[in-house]
C-alpha cells in the first residue's frame, strides 16, 4: 500500500505523506543484524510485496489496481526520511495502506523498517 497517496485520483500531483514531526524522534530498540533483517524481508514478502512490489519500486500486483500509486521505496521522497517517520506511517497507515500497529508487534514494525532500509542499499533495476 503506500506511502504517497492521492486523495482524488484525478489530481495530477500526489499529495505527499508527512508523518507528524515527532515520529522523526522514534528510535528502534532493535538491534539491525541478519535475522532481523531476515525477519523484515520475510514479512514484507508476505504482506507488503503485493502492492509494493517485490524489490519495493511500487509496482506490484495489487498496487497497480490502487487509485493511488503505493510507495517507491527507492523515491528519494522516502528515503529521505527518518526510520521514525517510516515507523510511525506503517503503524498508523493512510488510505489504502493499512495500520499494522495491531497487526504486528513493535519489534516486526522495526524490522520491516530495517529491510525497506536494507532495499536501498541492494543494487536493483530502477523504474
Amino acid at each position: 500500500m503506500g506511502f504517497t497517496h492521492n486523495l482524488k485520483t484525478d489530481d495530477p500531483k500526489p499529495e505527499r505523506w508527512k508523518a507528524p514531526v515527532w515520529a522523526d524522534t522514534l528510535k528502534s530498540h532493535f538491534p539491525t543484524e541478519p535475522l532481523t533483517l531476515a525477519q523484515g524481508e520475510e514479512l514484507f514478502m508476505e504482506y507488503c510485496s503485493s502492492c509494493h512490489g517485490e524489490t519495493g519500486f511500487g509496482d506490484g500486483a495489487a498496487g497497480r489496481s490502487l487509485g493511488s500509486k503505493p510507495a517507491n521505496f527507492h523515491d528519494p521522497e522516502v528515503t529521505k526520511q527518518t526510520d521514525g517517520a517510516l515507523f510511525w506511517k506503517l503503524s498508523n497507515g493512510r488510505g489504502n495502506m493499512p495500520p499494522f500497529k495491531d497487526v504486528f508487534s513493535e519489534e516486526q514494525r522495526w524490522q520491516l523498517v530495517a529491510f525497506l532500509r536494507k532495499l536501498n542499499t541492494t543494487k536493483t533495476d530502477t523504474k
